[in-house]
């Protein structure tokens, strides 16, 4: 999945339990980018885009639930998160060797006809995937990491685990406490200064994950450029500069980390109908805007002076 996943636990148990627990979450994660990996050739995803606008692909229960979860938030993000966002790889090139260019606005606007979540169809009953046009293509990269965490949460409860953290690239899911008594504590990031954190958070039970504008981009006259493409201009989300999310699912958090991003503050409301969940939004302007959960854990600004990480 392009990132390094890690796993931490806690529990007092032997290290033998934790060894095989620990195997056979990373082996489940292993498995699941075999389905939903963009790159490999055998991969169910690349079934899915080779078979665009000619017929359906039966696919596995776990790429089905990971595509239906993937359109269920498409649709209460208005679109912000959409899984069909892979018909611009390639176009923004955010690499640390790649030309910092701007994609020709016909190349842009050739990208925009071949997406729209609306036009990825499910079929419940033969679990299949069918994207309807030619040109479609679905990516994983903005859920894939979280649908990933939370099956591996799941193994490690399964071996009888309570207490752990469990980290794709910065999705985390975090379950129980670090000692008795004593839970864990995750840093949110400074946008603009990683050796900085903003906020910590104490959590016992649930997923964090944060989007920023820093993770791949570029700098162009004065402009920065990076890799969460706001689908409805075919450019770089303008609305914030970074986004956390809170949520008793990875999958979830991970992906509304994205719908946020797009939309910026007016998702806030949006988030405000799922309980459970809790969000904050960097603002480019400076301010720090998050749903009432959050509001005590997060100062009101982020361009001031924050605390040194530990």
């Amino acid at each position: 999945m392009g990132t390094h996943f890690t796993i931490t636990i806690a529990d007092p148990v032997p290290l033998a339990t934790i060894d095989a627990a620990a195997t056979a979450a990373l082996d489940e994660i292993d498995r699941i980018e075999a389905l939903i990996s963009e790159w490999r050739p055998t991969s169910e995803v690349t079934a899915i885009n080779a078979a665009a606008g000619l017929r359906p692909v039966r696919v596995s229960p776990e790429t089905f639930e990971c595509v239906r979860r993937g359109l269920e938030i498409s649709e209460q993000t208005d679109g912000g998160f959409d899984l069909t966002w892979a018909a611009f790889r390639g176009l923004w090139k955010f690499g640390p060797d790649a030309p910092h260019v701007i994609p020709d606005e016909k190349r842009i606007r050739e990208a925009l006809a071949h997406v729209g979540w609306r036009k990825v169809k499910l079929d419940r009953g033969a679990q299949t995937v069918f994207l309807t046009e030619r040109g479609m293509l679905l990516g994983f990269g903005g859920i894939g990491q979280g649908f990933a965490v939370d099956r591996a949460v799941a193994v490690l409860r399964k071996h009888g685990l309570g207490r752990f953290i469990v980290d794709g690239g910065g999705d985390l899911y975090v379950a129980g406490e670090k000692a008795p008594g004593v839970p864990w504590s995750v840093g949110v990031q400074h946008p603009r200064d990683p050796d900085r954190l903003v906020a910590e958070l104490t959590v016992r039970e649930g997923a964090i994950v944060t989007s920023g504008d820093y993770q791949r981009s570029f700098e162009l006259n004065g402009v920065r450029y990076h890799h969460i493409i706001d689908l409805r201009t075919g450019f770089p989300a303008r609305e914030a500069v970074s986004t956390t999310i809170f949520s008793r699912e990875a999958t979830v958090a991970d992906a509304w980390t994205k719908g946020l991003f797009v939309v910026g503050p007016k998702a806030l409301k949006l988030l405000e109908k799922h309980p459970g969940m809790q969000g904050a939004i960097f603002t480019p302007d400076g301010r720090i805007l998050t749903t009432p959960g959050l509001a005590k854990s997060f100062p009101a600004r982020w361009d001031t002076p924050a605390k040194p990480p530990r």
